[in-house]
């Protein structure tokens, strides 16, 4: 895959999520299947906000962890290799996640990824999560590739 950006119509054709879960608008700076930065404008529409926290709205920690894992999924689907596209992805794992700074309406979270480790159908990620320049989120993704493809 050779374009830099991909955008929402092309992510709903690797993820099988959609709204309310859909947690990724767009990707970016994307060296395929290897690292890229997901983009999620945060609004005062989601859903969540309506119960986490009413009087002090604030992004669940763990919906950051499922954009990480999302971003993942789509920068490894831009592997070059053929038997890896179109596969479905399991997480299996979630180590040293670190919250650093809350998430609130109107931010924009910028979601980096980066490939650590591959061994067969398995693959450890470093994402992190800022907003501006502040780190929010950090976490080491574990995920398994299954041989089913995606729907």
């Amino acid at each position: 895959m050779e374009n830099k950006v991909m955008y929402i119509d092309e992510i709903k054709q690797i993820l099988p999520h959609r709204y309310p879960f859909l947690m990724v608008d767009r990707v970016i700076d994307i060296i395929p299947g290897e690292a890229g930065t997901g983009i999620k404008n945060v609004t005062a529409n989601e859903e969540f906000f309506n119960g986490h926290f009413p009087t002090t709205p604030t992004m669940p920690g763990v919906l950051m962890l499922e954009a990480m894992c999302q971003t993942a999924v789509l920068v490894g689907s831009t592997a070059d290799s053929d038997d890896k596209k179109g596969q479905i992805v399991l997480l299996t794992g979630i180590d040293n996640a670190k919250f650093k700074n809350r998430v609130i309406p109107g931010d924009q979270l910028h979601i980096k990824v980066k490939k650590v480790a591959e061994r067969g159908p398995f693959e450890k990620w470093q994402a992190e999560v800022y907003v501006d320049e502040k780190l929010c989120v950090s976490a080491l993704l574990s995920a398994m590739k299954t041989g089913k493809k995606s729907i």
